[in-house]
């Protein structure tokens, strides 16, 4: 990022392209907000050229309030376009200083309805105490932990809610997998997934994932004509990896940030990047370290 030659890159070669997951490297966990700092770090390198792509499991209006609204806030500069892929890949839209633009759905991997229905009466009869469900959600079906809930007391609850969850799949014929449990429908196929995060679990087509996301990323710069010439991409658990191996797979030049490498950095035939590669100590996870890398390439671009 700081050789000659890339000041000479033309906007259609940026040197570099960000794909971030959101909960974690950019919004608190604990708060579920982002802070100052980082939105004023994505304008600044966004409005330097460097493609700024968000790739994330939140719904399109999570997206909106948390990060869009504080970007246009912060002074986002007109003319400045900004993606978001979100629920996986399956709903995706792109915003301006002037607001957000058509939201996109791909349908053919939308959960069932009736299914989302019987999981939000699930959620308000037996466990309403500790997580809600997510009526922003398009395409999947997704309960949180409340924030004001102890995580450790979330998580406990959350292993009986999956649990439930998978006998409701079961009645409605859906063949589903959580982790490394398969329950096949009538066919012999499993087409949804259980997947616990640690504030969350959604529910969704295994279709679903950060590499569709990735794809589409690459998609959305494409139809601007520009093909960045090295990707980073940053999230906090094992499933964010997907982007990069996406990425690596299909020829672009990749690196890999993990913001939570606690549970255990896998081989990867690309470098794997964490806080400790930027001096900082091993406390350092989620949004610290994402600011902390947002602040370096920022500082990078600048020379």
């Amino acid at each position: 990022m700081t050789s000659p030659e890339t000041s000479a890159l033309p906007p259609s070669a940026p040197p570099l392209a960000l794909l971030l997951d959101v909960d974690g490297p950019v919004a608190s966990p604990l708060t579920r907000t982002v802070r100052p700092g980082i939105i004023a770090d994505l304008l600044a390198l966004a409005s330097a050229g460097i493609p700024v792509i968000f790739n994330t499991g939140r719904s399109d209006a999570f997206i909106r309030e948390q990060v869009m609204g504080p970007m246009i806030a912060a002074g986002m500069p007109a003319g400045l376009l900004i993606h978001a892929v979100c629920e996986k890949g399956a709903v995706w839209f792109s915003f301006t200083a002037a607001g957000p633009g058509p939201v996109h759905v791909d349908q053919d991997l939308a959960i069932p309805t009736a299914f989302g229905d019987d999981v939000r009466r699930l959620v308000a009869e037996d466990y309403a105490t500790h997580m809600f469900y997510d009526e922003t959600k398009l395409a999947m079906v997704s309960v949180e932990q409340h924030v004001a809930v102890a995580n450790s007391d979330y998580r406990e609850e959350q292993a009986l809610f999956d649990a439930d969850a998978m006998e409701l799949m079961r009645r409605h014929g859906l063949g589903v997998v959580r982790l490394d449990h398969h329950a096949p429908d009538s066919d012999d196929q499993v087409d949804y997934r259980v997947d616990p995060t640690i504030i969350s679990t959604d529910i969704e087509s295994v279709r679903l994932g950060k590499d569709l996301g990735a794809s589409r990323a690459v998609e959305l710069l494409a139809a601007q004509g520009i093909t960045p010439q090295a990707w980073r991409t940053v999230g906090d658990s094992r499933t964010d990896y997907a982007m990069a191996d996406w990425l690596h797979h299909n020829d672009h030049p990749v690196k890999h940030v993990d913001v939570r490498p606690a549970d255990g950095i896998p081989v990867k035939p690309y470098a794997v990047l964490t806080a400790a590669d930027l001096g900082l100590g091993a406390d350092v996870i989620h949004d610290d370290a994402g600011a902390a890398f947002l602040t370096h390439w920022r500082a990078a671009l600048a020379g």
